[in-house]
């Protein structure tokens, strides 16, 4: 099969944190048109590939990304014209090559990653098929559990609440669409759960969750579980935590920041390990720093009752998926297409977690764009779980909506049985 690319434009647009991003248009012989934009991270791994800024004060505080723009148009886009759309490694290995960096520094990882995007978004359109279908080459059976991150830890004014994400799993159903109603009844309900606990409505996050209200998640994973209750889901919706530790690691003291105070690699574990005997946790994610490779064996080794899921990591990388399942250092990753820089990279990571008994589970970021291409990975990998964000803002109901599309769409599809999964 043959659709040579003709031509490759870019601009500046903005993500839903209004940060400016990439987006590339790639055009075909037959006419097909792909489009990619590369979302970026809050909490962004050392080892991701490199995003590219104009570090220009006078505009967007230096986010700018104009030389991005020009990259994809003035390199990119001459080593790409004439070559076969469909051929989606050939032109992600050119791209590798042109920018010689292991971090993709030269060109720039997001400006590469939205041209990998666009390419496979151009191939599915020559096709005149969804690129999840392409993807599942054929129909899908099923579609993910969604993931809601409802309450968001960091650092607010009189408390610093070291995890990260505080999620609901909504699986005890298996319609897609009843696993995002109920998971919409909870986090509203969870407003007013939070708002009788603090005296008064709770403040909305940058991550579009909930304030965290306490530096304790027991206390916060019970509020969640309050709200649970409350709307007659006890038993069909689990939780899930992104610990995001390496933001509140101390390199210095090799300690971790956890209710105000710092404890160590193994006490942090310790207490993991209290929370998944008292709750139902599906999974924790980025539970320890990103180097700290010891620890993370031990945590394995250590909470059988849920699966340890490495992000900052794993960074999508196959190299680090490698060395991770060597060490038995996590029982699965969070697939980010854009942390290791091209669509080529990313499904070479699945194929090698799939093909070793490790779970993906996709992933948007926190500066997302509508029209994400990890929901096409999700929808058409047929992973069990994905992460979606709160329930709120545009381009995260957007990927709803999109589970929601594909599952009617796909005749005798229903929502991923996780339950063979949880360990709880």
């Amino acid at each position: 099969m043959e659709d040579r690319i003709t031509s490759v434009w870019a601009q500046q647009i903005i993500d839903c944190k209004c940060r400016p991003a990439v987006e590339v248009e790639i055009r075909t012989e037959s006419g097909a048109i792909g489009l990619g934009a590369a979302p970026t991270g809050t909490s962004v791994g050392m080892h991701e590939s490199f995003v590219l800024r104009d570090n220009d004060p006078s505009t967007y505080k230096g986010l700018s990304v104009h030389q991005a723009v020009n990259n994809a148009v003035s390199v990119i886009g001459p080593a790409l014209i004439g070559m076969n759309v469909f051929d989606q490694r050939a032109i992600d290995e050119k791209m590798i090559a042109l920018d010689g960096t292991p971090d993709k520094r030269r060109l720039g990882g997001n400006t590469i990653y939205s041209v990998s995007v666009a390419a496979f978004r151009a191939a599915a359109a020559a096709l005149s098929t969804p690129l999840y279908k392409h993807i599942a080459g054929g129909d899908i059976r099923t579609v993910p559990v969604p993931c809601f991150n409802v309450i968001n830890g960091g650092r607010y004014d009189g408390l610093t609440q070291a995890f990260n994400e505080f999620l609901i799993v909504p699986y005890g159903t298996d319609r897609v669409d009843s696993s995002i109603e109920m998971a919409v009844a909870v986090f509203q309900k969870l407003a007013d759960v939070l708002t009788d606990y603090l005296g008064h409505k709770p403040q909305v996050a940058s991550s579009y969750g909930y304030a965290a209200p306490s530096d304790d998640p027991e206390t916060i994973l019970a509020l969640m579980q309050k709200a649970v209750d409350a709307c007659g889901y006890t038993g069909r919706i689990a939780f899930a935590l992104d610990c995001a530790s390496s933001e509140m690691y101390n390199k210095a003291t090799n300690t971790y920041l956890l209710k105000g105070k710092s404890v160590s690699s193994d006490e942090l574990i310790a207490y993991a390990r209290y929370l998944t005997e008292t709750f139902p946790l599906v999974f924790i994610e980025d539970l320890l720093d990103e180097n700290d490779w010891t620890g993370y064996v031990k945590a394995v080794r250590e909470l059988d009752r849920t699966i340890v899921l490495g992000d900052d990591l794993t960074v999508t990388n196959q190299v680090l998926l490698k060395k991770a399942y060597q060490l038995r250092a996590v029982s699965g990753f969070v697939l980010k297409p854009n942390q290791v820089g091209t669509i080529t990279e990313a499904l070479d990571a699945y194929r090698f977690a799939e093909e070793h008994g490790m779970i993906a589970v996709p992933s948007g970021r926190s500066g997302g764009v509508v029209d994400d291409v990890v929901m096409d990975f999700s929808v058409g990998l047929q992973v069990p779980f994905q992460k979606n964000g709160a329930p709120r803002s545009g381009e995260r109901i957007e990927k709803l909506n999109f589970l929601m599309r594909a599952n009617a769409r796909s005749p005798g599809c229903r929502l991923y049985d996780i339950s063979p999964l949880l360990r709880f």
